[in-house]
Formats: structure tokens, C-alpha cells, sequence
């Protein structure tokens, strides 16, 4: 299963390690990502998501349904 966030699509980034000699490597930066089971009242049914935490922040904020409805609207969840 790939890296990535099911509400908002963030995925992995590549960038440096940068030494300090100044050597550059190449690294990933990974998203922070949990698994989250949700309520959807209006749906009646419980809903297990991968998520980044910054998604959590905005379902915090704005709260599940609104969140799902946007997500739909850009293509990252299915119905």
C-alpha cells in the first residue's frame, strides 16, 4: 500500500540529507500518516481511512462530512 493520504493526496517528497561537508544524498520525506475509523452520521456507517495528520486537523476544523464531500469533489475518495 502506497504512502499516501486517502482525504487530501499528500505523498512522499524527495529532497537532501545535506552533510555538513555539504554532501547531498538523496532521502524521502514521508507523510505522517495514521488509520482512523469515522462516524458518518448521514451515511449511518463507519468509514476506515489512511490519513495525514493534517487531514486530522481539518476534519477537526470543519469536520467529517464536509471534509469527504471535498475530497470527492477533487477525485481522492471514491464513493
Amino acid at each position: 500500500m502506497s504512502r499516501v493520504c486517502e482525504l487530501t493526496g499528500k505523498r512522499a517528497m524527495v529532497g537532501n540529507n545535506v552533510s555538513h561537508a555539504m554532501n547531498k544524498t538523496k532521502r524521502k520525506f514521508n507523510v505522517n500518516l495514521v488509520k482512523k475509523r469515522f462516524y458518518i452520521p448521514e451515511e449511518d456507517k463507519w468509514l476506515t481511512l489512511r490519513v495525514s495528520t493534517s487531514a486530522l486537523k481539518n476534519i477537526n476544523k470543519n469536520g467529517i462530512s464536509a471534509v469527504i464531500k471535498e475530497a470527492r469533489a477533487k477525485g481522492f475518495l471514491k464513493q
